[in-house]
């Protein structure tokens, strides 16, 4: 069966099938060939996979992110981060990072922190003397931190496969998010110095009161989204309701820009989103109860077990098996293909649930900077108009920072754990 299911699925993904299509094929074609089990249980399995209240968070965040960039706080969350580390050497660069951490609190979703931050920051880089490799790996490997710092639609899939808290997951995403950024901003700016890019003038304190009053709203909306959930008034799908209500009141009463046309664009954008979303947690789902069924998590237990009873050894060959899937395989695929397979083994290892949430989402997300399937690369590539090879030299040490951030975390547990210990437990 095993055989069967890899096979169909990898020989799919050669000739460029969309990965959904190849995770559903793939399940089909394992259930005509093996039939130990009926066609149909690829329908009730892909039902059930998306069958869940956690998952309603998902378009409502997508429609939240969407309306607030409507609104133009894309532009005011750049224009507050730029007189906040604009001054430093490779200024912009910073300026990206800056932006990507708070856009993360806004979208929680990595493609949409590089497609609007990206179509904003890379050609301003490039105008201002900046390499298009230097602009494109900036803004890519920024774009990962989306998905760490709350909230994060990966962790609400995360949470809803696992059955472990949100709010727990949110919190334990602080840390290892701000790690990220901050590892990210020291390469930048040693690339930048070696490089020789400029360093503009220190904005002076009244232009960063006046960026700050500009982007307040914007950066109001996570603190309301996670002290609602933290503190129990709403749950993790309420909150994405709350976040949409916010957005739609902002936009239209506060900086007036949405309109009854434009919501109905936003909405059909969503809407679409949404579907190819949840087409593809349906498939994946499926692809991964196959998985289960065949035995694979004992199989992965057992080969773990062989080369070491240690934990910590067993996580770490775990993060490099993601991090190797996820050059070839996108990210949430891996996500809700592997997760129910490992948890048995994280258990069986005695590995905190919602740690193990956090290292698997960083290793999910690293994997989507990383050539030849890193969708954030690509997204980042179009939008400089260069290739994925040209973008390698700009890439490799950034994509090194994050992996370094990655281990450290997951060699030292406390740096994920201490904010959940300290506020949600």
């Amino acid at each position: 069966m095993l055989t069967v299911l890899f096979l169909t699925f990898f020989v799919l993904l050669l000739i460029n099938m969309p990965i959904a299509f190849a995770l559903g094929i793939a399940a089909a074609t394992t259930l005509l060939v093996d039939d130990t089990l009926p066609i149909n249980s690829i329908v009730t399995r892909a039902f059930v996979g998306v069958d869940s209240f956690t998952l309603l968070a998902i378009p409502f965040f997508i429609i939240a992110g969407e309306l607030m960039n409507a609104c133009g706080i894309t532009e005011r969350i750049v224009a507050f981060a730029r007189s906040l580390v604009g001054f430093i050497r490779g200024g912009l660069a910073h300026v990206s990072i800056v932006s990507s951490m708070f856009f993360a609190g806004i979208s929680g979703s990595a493609t949409a922190d590089a497609s609007a931050l990206g179509s904003m920051i890379i050609p301003a880089m490039k105008k201002n003397g900046f390499d298009a490799d230097y602009a494109v790996a900036v803004n890519a490997s920024s774009s990962a931190i989306g998905p760490i710092i709350p909230p994060s639609i990966m962790m609400v899939i995360y949470g809803s496969i696992a059955n472990v808290s949100i709010a727990q997951l949110f919190l334990a995403g602080f840390v290892p998010g701000v790690a990220m950024g901050l590892g990210l901003m020291g390469v930048a700016y040693y690339i930048a110095k070696k490089r020789n890019y400029p360093a503009p003038p220190r904005s002076e304190l009244p232009p960063i009161l006046g960026s700050f009053k500009e982007a307040a709203l914007a950066l109001l909306m996570p603190i309301i989204i996670l002290g609602g959930i933290f503190s129990g008034v709403f749950t993790a799908t309420e909150a994405g309701v709350v976040a949409v209500a916010y957005a739609a009141i902002v936009g239209t009463f506060v900086y007036k820009t949405l309109t009854f046309k434009l919501v109905a664009e936003l909405l059909v954008n969503a809407a679409v989103t949404t579907a190819a979303a949840m087409f593809l947690i349906a498939m994946a789902t499926t692809f991964a109860w196959l998985l289960a069924w065949a035995g694979f998590g004992a199989a992965v237990l057992e080969v773990l077990s062989g080369i070491s009873s240690n934990p910590t050894i067993a996580l770490l060959l775990i993060v490099l098996f993601i991090l190797i899937l996820g050059l070839f395989i996108e990210g949430i695929p891996i996500l809700i293909i592997f997760t129910p397979v490992l948890l048995p083994v994280i258990q069986g290892l005695g590995i905190d649930l919602v740690f193990f949430g956090v290292i698997m989402v960083m290793s999910v997300v690293i994997g989507s900077v990383t050539p030849p399937v890193g969708i954030l690369t690509y997204i980042s590539c179009s939008i400089g108009g260069i290739t994925i090879s040209q973008a390698m030299r700009g890439l490799v040490p950034f994509c090194a920072v994050l992996i370094v951030v990655l281990l450290l975390c997951a060699v030292f547990p406390q740096i994920i754990m201490t904010v959940p210990n300290v506020f949600g437990r």
